[in-house]
């Protein structure tokens, strides 16, 4: 069973049983999409555990707790990877991963990896005015955007921070009207031009299919 996204913000998810060969150790907001690949395609041999997706909120706290959860987990895996991208770490998460030999997604942020870290590339100096959401980031707009931001206290104060972005992109993992739907909705509350974006998985699919192919070279 999949934790709620109130769980996934505050606690993350604690590792089941160790059954797989890697652990990915990931974001709690990814958490949906990592579950719902490995599913898809079988892929038994990841597991997962995921830190609390608030640390998004405070990116000083990634890389120390990435480093807790390999330091706990190493002697049971043959390999962890960690899904996580800078996330505004400022390289040093890159560092810590490089230095406990552990890999990680590439990419600055999610918003590139699930657009493709070409394409977002490519579209950076058009689009730097551009406010990003995912799915997670949608049914969770209040505790991620809004509280945080102090708009429901001060809504006044949403023309100072949001008066510079040209639009709200919507980056959609998953096919879902009422989803679509709410991130409307969001983009109105900022006062933003909207504009969807299916993405699907992007780049996470692609990281965690190579793991995938490393484990039948492995086993050929």
């Amino acid at each position: 069973m999949i934790p709620s996204d109130a769980q996934l913000t505050d606690e993350g998810l604690p590792l089941d049983t160790a059954k797989g060969r890697i652990l990915l150790i990931a974001c709690g907001a990814l958490a949906r999409e990592i579950i719902d690949l490995k599913a898809a395609n079988g892929w038994d041999h990841l597991d997962l555990t995921c830190l609390p997706a608030k640390y998004h909120l405070y990116p000083e706290k990634i890389t120390q707790a990435v480093r807790d959860s390999v330091n706990k987990h190493r002697n049971a895996y043959s390999e962890i990877f960690v899904v996580y991208a800078d996330c505004g770490t400022g390289g040093l998460l890159q560092a810590a991963c490089d230095e406990m030999g552990v890999q990680m997604v590439a990419g600055p942020h999610c918003y590139s990896f699930f657009e493709g870290n070409d394409a977002f590339a490519e579209k950076a100096d058009r689009e730097f005015t551009s406010f990003y959401l995912t799915d997670f980031l949608v049914r969770q707009f209040d505790a991620f955007i809004w509280k945080p931001m102090g708009l429901d206290r001060h809504p006044d104060l949403r023309d100072m921070y949001f008066g510079n972005y040209e639009k709200l992109i919507y980056q959609a993992q998953t096919d879902d009207p009422a989803l679509t739907a709410k991130a409307q909705a969001c983009a109105a509350r900022l006062g933003l031009p909207f504009e969807r974006r299916f993405t699907g998985y992007g780049d996470l699919h692609t990281a965690l299919a190579d793991l995938n192919t490393t484990q039948g070279d492995i086993q050929s």
